[in-house]
């Protein structure tokens, strides 16, 4: 995957950055770390500007993120709460979870979109909730514009601080990128193999 993905940063430049940070909001095994780390070394060797890097970069986030807005938004309770309930497992939720986190977003609002932004394993699934709460547009892809844009920065002057003391940082930061994403999918693994709906809970005690 990290040849794929710096390859097409190398073809396609800031508009494969921000295809790219699209995609990886809506399929997250593409890892935003990767894609603005390759970019910070572009930044470190002259074939990239920091500044429309970052642009790019957080134009993709927030389009990503706004599909995903959209299809909740869209859906609503009534037609998403069906998908929920056939494929709990898969989702490691049920549909409780889902109110749960929809009235805990709807207290607290945008704050929650801007904070998940720096959080890996939540960053993109805010967007359903948000959607479900039919926050205003706007709000919604301003706080998630400004979250992504403080993250895709410090991924940027990492790489660039990376690409500025070592000759070989593609490749460590292509092998550090995949063990976290080999990590996540142990852990979603475990999550699916040890899930079990509250009424079979409730009915073991």
């Amino acid at each position: 995957m990290s040849t794929w993905i710096i390859h097409l940063i190398t073809v396609g430049g800031y508009w494969g950055i921000a295809l790219l940070m699209a995609l990886e909001n809506i399929f997250p095994p593409i890892p935003s770390e990767l894609i603005m780390g390759v970019g910070g070394l572009a930044v470190a060797r002259g074939t990239m500007q920091f500044v429309p890097l970052l642009i790019a970069g957080t134009i993709g986030s927030a389009l990503g993120n706004y599909v995903l807005f959209l299809i909740a938004d869209r859906l609503g309770y009534e037609r998403l709460e069906p998908f929920v309930n056939r494929w709990g497992r898969w989702l490691t939720m049920e549909w409780e979870d889902v109110e749960t986190g929809t009235r805990f977003f709807r207290k607290h609002g945008g704050v929650v979109v801007f904070v998940l932004r720096f959080m890996p394993m939540f960053r993109s699934v805010v967007s359903i909730p948000a959607g479900l709460a039919h926050m205003r547009h706007w709000q919604f892809l301003l706080y998630t514009a400004a979250g992504a844009a403080i993250w895709n920065a410090l991924l940027i002057m990492l790489g660039r601080w990376a690409g500025r003391r070592f000759g070989e940082a593609e490749q460590w930061l292509g092998w550090a990128t995949m063990a976290v994403a080999g990590l996540t999918a142990v852990y979603y693994v475990y999550r699916v193999i040890t899930w079990k709906p509250r009424d079979k809970t409730t009915v073991g005690r």
